[in-house]
């Protein structure tokens, strides 16, 4: 069994605690010269970094993240993970569970490069009124 990079160690232990409450931990595992993206937005930068979370979290309950898997080569991971989260205005403020996975590159013991790759209807668009429907409509005729 092959042991975890020390930055792989850290991103892990502070996504499985991280919540509303300490969004303040992940300057502890992001690089300042981090590049983040994800299906909706890229930021370049740790203070960006930090103040997107600020913004994707201010009207978020609750959230927690489960890591399923992860693999690495060289300074590389891919990580599985399923967050469940509660939204103010989404849902009825009922839990919300997203699979996905991050493609990680450490540096200097920190993330240098963060891409994240998951279902945004899953996670967003379906759980909007009018929106929501049409999603859900257009992936049944897609399935069919």
């Amino acid at each position: 069994m092959m042991t975890k990079p020390l930055w792989l160690e850290n991103f892990i232990a502070v996504y499985e605690r991280l919540g509303t409450d300490n969004l303040v931990a992940l300057d502890k595992v992001y690089h300042h010269d981090v590049t983040f993206l994800d299906p909706m937005h890229k930021v370049e930068g740790l203070e960006q970094l930090l103040g997107y979370f600020d913004g994707l979290y201010e009207n978020v309950l609750e959230c927690s993240f489960h890591i399923d898997n992860c693999f690495t080569i060289d300074e590389y991971a891919a990580v599985y993970w399923t967050m469940t989260y509660r939204h103010k205005q989404l849902n009825g403020a009922k839990p919300i569970v997203v699979e996905g996975h991050s493609m990680l590159k450490g540096k200097d013991n920190k993330v240098v490069y963060h891409r994240d790759y998951l279902d945004v209807g899953a996670m967003l668009y379906e759980h909007l009124p009018v929106l929501g429907f049409m999603v859900r409509k257009i992936k049944q005729r897609a399935g069919a």
